[in-house]
């Protein structure tokens, strides 16, 4: 057993040193588009990381909070960020949800060419690089439900034909609270293709006297956001993010977290097994932000939560301000005992 712990140490260190080939440039294009974002988006620098994770990860993420917390303004600066390596400018789209908004003002329609005396598609604003769905729960649940597709393939199928859409696809949704008059709880099946679901929340008092001061110079680099990276680059990134080692033992960690929502009194839905695939994708993504190649226990800790949570459904309040965190931390202590690294 001994020798068999040593052999995987060695394995495990190999593996690492592979992985630590391009970590140096990796790092710095990420902190590069974090700090870009920061000249905007002030005092939120977690959450910002969690929204490069989902992108890093080819996920999406969900943002929920009262309006006026700067969730679209970080959409709109993450955006802007990125530049496409042919022609300058990302193609980002941004779509305010309402009550009559309908599927074809997302997908897109057939319109009459009376030249080619044929009918056309019109793209919609689906086929984008970066997409903002702006209070998403104000649509009815028809409309959300255009998304599912084109969140979960990258594609879009409109009659007979399929639609490839970009390589790079990011959306960022974000909600109103669900008690908010006119909004609309998403489907189970639509929250399921959200990586993760965090809440943005209002910056502390300092930070917010900061931003009352400087308003105008923050308004200003919004306006005239620098591209740091371009697509092509973010998409080299991804790939960085899928070669993150992770250790089998983290893996059996999630396995026994997400096999515990199942089973734990006070949640009546656990998470899924594409839960799990979305979890370990966050955890290499979010290592890779951290500027590491490999996943630590602290990882877990770090993004279980925003990514599970609003998988679950729980039998009562108590039950969703306990149950998850309980299980959380049952499997954090076990890998911190095992002190893998």
């Amino acid at each position: 057993m001994e020798n068999y712990m040593e052999t995987q140490s060695e394995t495990n260190n190999e593996s690492i040193h592979t992985n630590n080939a391009g970590i140096g440039n990796a790092a710095q294009k990420i902190e590069l588009l974090i700090q870009n974002i920061e000249k905007v988006i002030k005092g939120k620098r977690p959450q910002i990381k969690n929204v490069i994770t989902c992108l890093l990860a080819k996920g999406h993420i969900l943002m929920e909070d009262n309006p006026g917390t700067g969730k679209t303004v970080l959409a709109r600066t993450l955006a802007g960020s990125i530049a496409d390596s042919q022609d300058g400018s990302a193609l980002f789209k941004r779509v305010q949800f309402t009550p009559d908004l309908l599927p074809m003002d997302l997908l897109g329609t057939h319109i009459f060419d009376d030249v080619k005396n044929e009918f056309i598609f019109k793209k919609g604003p689906l086929f984008c690089n970066v997409l903002l769905a702006d209070e998403i729960n104000r649509a009815s649940p028809k409309v959300q439900s255009a998304l599912l597709e084109c969140m979960a393939e990258n594609q879009i199928t409109m009659g007979e034909t399929t639609y490839p859409l970009e390589k790079l696809f990011f959306t960022i949704a974000t909600q109103n609270p669900i008690e908010m008059e006119g909004t609309y709880p998403l489907p189970a099946a639509q929250l399921d293709r959200f990586y993760m679901k965090i809440y943005f929340g209002y910056v502390n008092e300092e930070t917010e006297l900061e931003i009352y001061n400087n308003y105008l110079h923050i308004s200003h680099n919004l306006e005239h956001i620098q591209q740091v990276l371009t697509r092509q680059e973010i998409i080299d990134l991804q790939q960085e993010a899928a070669n993150v080692f992770i250790h089998e033992e983290i893996v059996r960690a999630v396995s026994n977290i997400v096999r515990a929502t199942r089973v734990t009194e006070g949640i009546a839905l656990g998470a899924s097994t594409r839960s799990g695939i979305t979890f370990l994708k966050c955890l290499k993504a979010n290592a890779l932000v951290n500027g590491r190649t490999f996943v630590i226990e602290d990882d877990v800790k770090e993004i279980a939560t925003a990514v599970l949570d609003h998988r679950l459904m729980y039998k009562n309040k108590e039950a969703k301000q306990h149950s998850l965190q309980q299980i959380i931390a049952k499997e954090t202590d076990r890998l911190g005992k095992l002190k893998l690294f």
